[in-house]
């Protein structure tokens, strides 16, 4: 075990550094817990005082039998063993307190600090009629970045990436090729799908922004639209500032903001958007720390809050922040809350920084909302898979389920309930598929690329008014004759995934909407990127679609809040 004992010697650091944290006590709590009742006899042969000495050599001790006598001995990872140990121990307390080894601890930070390092483009691969990838093709880039301004444009084929060749990669293995450290060289060799021609091209990798907000724009007249699926991170607040602000400048008069699979982040970007829109003075979440009689309220700061009527989507992916902002939103009665019940993930972690570039992940606190309501659900029986499947991805299809934690009232007196997510005020069951539709879904995505590929270079006899021959125009927002797909349209591509990819018509013509959407999507990303493109998904969401629908609802709520709380202000004043 000589060659291992510096790997050893970091995990004996972390398990020493996580008993430091968790005997941490404050002033005034007594370290004197009484012991459980046991027979003396039986307490005098089997107590041991645990040390840390104790840990090391036990530790030391089952590593050696392991390397010794397990099957694989010889070809231990060591890292994951040793990461797998600490995690397993932290999830024994909760499901949301984490280690991170060196490596996935800059990856948080880099996560957080919405950008990553790399080229800025999105990626795709192209498959033949038997399954077999062909090669990865640069789909779009992102306005500045490096792939960008090297010219990198929808329908360049990725042969080599340094020296290494890309050719049958699919396009996730490529892009761990595409990444790297700020300022160093990505060598690409490309293959210009209009002249098939060879160029080599390098980039120098640099910083490549993930914005919270991916999309922003006017989704109907007067009615704004705000995606902040990117999660709660550095930028989010100063993200949704300008968005608004831009929107107002085209008229907007009603809002809806798409919180779905936003997983959370940082609270007080979470905190700065609810403050957007609820009166000074007016909690916006409360955190209970570890110890009794420890508590932080949060209230609003604004004086003049926005008064835009608001829908919020949310659906079993959200958690977190985003569960905090979509709570108190709802308690104040300032939103109306549509979609399914959210994931429920209420726990506070605050990070360790450890040795050799690792950190603990730490659950320190719950939160509240305004109301009083626990948003965590239970994890009584510590088991972590059923926490995220059962509990969320596999969850009740209804996600109409009433948490079963106590009741709390809105400001205007509506039931919610504590212990289980936000529960929407608006249930709306997403669009489901079944295996079949899945399964032909999948064979016509390859088919989709390739010919859109033809369309997008004018190499459709017929349709050569389709030929996209500019650099993206980004910050664009789409309208209904953008890439309108025709029946014309439709029936050559019919043929062609007959002809080329052998999908028969009947099993295409089952999928038309499908066809028709991914087909328009191929075009709009080529014409205006990755991001303008989900703009085309959006007009066939129904969850989506219905919150339009409800925004008068929601205004009516909303005015019914701002009188409740009016009310509850004067009853105090008088008092």
């Amino acid at each position: 075990m000589n060659k291992n004992s510096a790997r050893l010697g970091i995990f004996f650091s972390v398990i020493l550094s996580f008993s430091t944290v968790l005997a941490q006590t404050p002033a005034g709590v007594s370290k004197n817990v009484p012991k459980t009742p046991t027979d003396n006899k039986t307490a005098a042969k089997t107590t041991k005082v645990v040390t840390s000495e104790n840990i090391e050599s036990d530790l030391a001790e089952a590593l050696t039998l392991i390397e010794s006598n397990h099957v694989n001995g010889k070809n231990l990872d060591y890292n994951e063993l040793f990461k797998t140990s600490i995690d397993s121990m932290l999830h024994t307390l909760d499901p949301h307190s984490n280690y991170f080894d060196a490596k996935e601890t800059e990856q948080f930070r880099t996560d957080q600090s919405s950008r990553y390092f790399g080229i800025g483009a999105t990626i795709g691969d192209l498959s033949d009629a038997d399954g077999k990838v062909i090669a990865t093709y640069i789909k779009a880039t992102f306005d500045g970045a490096p792939a960008n301004r090297a010219g990198l444009v929808y329908g360049d084929k990725i042969l080599e990436v340094n020296g290494v060749s890309m050719i049958g990669k699919p396009y996730s293995e490529v892009r761990t090729f595409l990444r790297g450290p700020r300022g160093t060289v990505a060598k690409l060799v490309v293959e210009k799908y209009a002249t098939g021609k060879r160029e080599t091209v390098e980039i120098i990798r640099d910083a490549v922004a993930q914005p919270s907000i991916s999309e922003a724009y006017m989704i109907r007249p007067g009615i704004g639209y705000i995606n902040m699926s990117g999660g709660f991170n550095q930028t989010t607040f100063a993200e949704f500032k300008q968005a608004m602000a831009n929107l107002k400048a085209e008229g907007m008069q009603q809002l809806i903001m798409d919180l779905r699979n936003n997983g959370g982040g940082l609270v007080n970007q979470a905190y700065s958007v609810a403050n957007t829109f609820i009166g000074k003075g007016q909690t916006i979440f409360t955190q209970k720390g570890r110890f009794e009689g420890t508590a932080d309220s949060y209230p609003s700061t604004n004086p003049n809050p926005d008064d835009t009527p608001l829908v919020v989507l949310v659906n079993r992916n959200t958690a977190s922040a985003s569960e905090i902002l979509s709570g108190a939103l709802q308690d104040h009665d300032r939103a109306l809350i549509v979609g399914e019940t959210t994931f429920g993930k209420g726990l506070v972690q605050n990070p360790f920084q450890l040795d050799y570039g690792s950190m603990l992940l730490l659950t320190i606190a719950k939160y509240e909302t305004p109301s009083g309501r626990l948003i965590q659900r239970d994890y009584s029986n510590g088991n972590l898979y059923d926490y995220y499947t059962k509990g969320g991805t596999y969850r009740d299809e209804l996600g109409s389920q009433t948490p079963k934690g106590a009741e709390s009232k809105t400001d205007s007196g509506r039931t919610v309930y504590s212990g289980g997510g936000i529960m929407p005020d608006e249930v709306i069951k997403p669009q489901t598929l079944t295996d079949e539709n899945i399964r032909i879904e999948q064979k016509l995505v390859n088919p989709l690329f390739a010919y859109a590929l033809e369309l997008v270079y004018g190499k459709v006899p017929g349709f050569e008014t389709y030929k996209i021959d500019r650099p993206i125009k980004f910050d664009y927002d789409i309208k209904n004759s953008d890439f309108e797909i025709t029946d014309a349209i439709y029936q050559n591509f019919r043929e062609f995934a007959a002809q080329k990819y052998k999908v028969p018509a009947a099993q295409t013509d089952r999928e038309k909407e499908f066809v028709i959407r991914t087909l328009r999507t191929e075009l709009v990303t080529a014409a205006y990127g990755s991001q303008t493109s989900f703009q085309v998904f959006n007009e066939y969401d129904n969850q989506l679609l219905r919150a339009i629908e409800l925004l008068p609802k929601a205004k009516q709520l909303a005015m019914e809040g701002a009188k409740a709380n009016a009310k509850k202000m004067n009853t105090g004043l008088n008092r």
